[in-house]
């Protein structure tokens, strides 16, 4: 099994795809002979052809724009917004068009559009380069968003949005693009939208999160359990929208107390929805309120600061033994 990183599974997944059904198409800014901003694509317009895999002008609302109605012809179009905070620009095409396609049409037509987009802190990248929107796409019904923490998931997860009848934003961290190799099987497989994994056994407590806090929430799950002796089980939600809350409930019947992590700013974020989801399917289950640990309510900060404003090990720790002593 071949070792990779998470960018050469992102495109190994679409180099599959593209190869598989000949409606899949790449366009977005520079996607070509550059190979996007992160050389995602690198290689695929030469083995492809311009006519798969092609540049758009910088203008993202067309790019979200062109999506739409290519899919509407039968496209499965892989568009790529280079950066997160770009996505306002096609954000109409995608929430008012896009999202609404099926309902709109009463099941005529189908929007089989996949966004992808990088986000995420932690390298000192330029303002809007980094925010964490996903609670603002989240909101919208009719998208699922998807955010994959590691090569395997990140290769199985885009093949399946790729495939999936609706639009699916595939979130990408920047932090996790070659931050480490995991093994990555040749050829297609898929990873079911909607079903998060545990990446850790425990018995003691849960940390709910996902991306890049993943990995950060299982170094402070490490970490207690050197000094305190507690088993923390740790659950990566990979999507977003929709939620796996069977996979939640289960863990909290089994620990009784959680914390959820989340990147991105506290207030109305997925860690709201997932103490919603646990006060409505297992608040018998709990033996202390389930905490948030996130970053506070400010637009996201200067790289001087970023460190300060991200959670860490550290916060992650106080926010575990909060729950365990109350």
């Amino acid at each position: 099994m071949a070792q990779m990183t998470m960018i050469q599974a992102i495109k190994d997944a679409m180099r599959v795809e593209l190869q598989r059904d000949p409606n899949v198409v790449i366009f977005g800014e520079d996607v070509g002979k550059v190979g996007g901003v992160f050389r995602a694509t690198e290689g695929l317009q030469a083995e492809f052809g311009e006519e798969r895999v092609y540049d758009t002008p910088l203008a993202e609302a067309a790019i979200g724009g062109m999506a739409v109605g290519m899919a509407t012809q039968g496209f499965r179009p892989i568009m790529e917004i280079q950066f997160v905070g770009f996505i306002y620009e096609a954000f109409d095409q995608i929430a008012v068009q896009a999202a609404r396609m099926r309902y709109r049409s009463g099941g005529k037509y189908q929007a089989p559009i996949t966004i992808r987009t990088p986000f995420g802190g932690g390298v000192k990248a330029a303002e809007l380069h980094t925010d964490p929107l996903e609670g603002l796409l989240v909101q919208t019904p009719g998208i699922k968003v998807v955010v994959p923490s590691n090569p395997y998931d990140a290769k199985g997860l885009l093949i399946s949005a790729i495939r999936d009848n609706d639009p699916v934003f595939f979130m990408e961290h920047l932090n996790l693009y070659r931050s480490f190799r995991a093994e990555v099987p040749e050829g297609e497989y898929t990873v079911p939208i909607g079903k998060a994994n545990v990446v850790r056994e425990g018995s003691d407590v849960t940390i709910i999160t996902y991306g890049a806090m993943v990995h950060t929430s299982l170094k402070a799950a490490e970490e207690i359990e050197k000094t305190r002796g507690v088993k923390v089980e740790v659950i990566d939600l990979r999507t977003l929208m929709p939620l796996d809350t069977d996979t939640i409930v289960e863990s909290i019947k089994k620990t009784n107390r959680a914390i959820v992590v989340q990147e991105a700013q506290k207030t109305s974020g997925i860690a709201a929805e997932v103490i919603a989801q646990i006060n409505e399917k297992a608040i018998l289950h709990l033996e202390a309120p389930v905490l948030r640990v996130a970053p506070p309510d400010t637009v996201y900060p200067f790289a001087q600061i970023e460190d300060q404003w991200l959670p860490n090990a550290a916060k992650i720790v106080a926010g575990l033994n909060k729950v365990l002593d109350f």
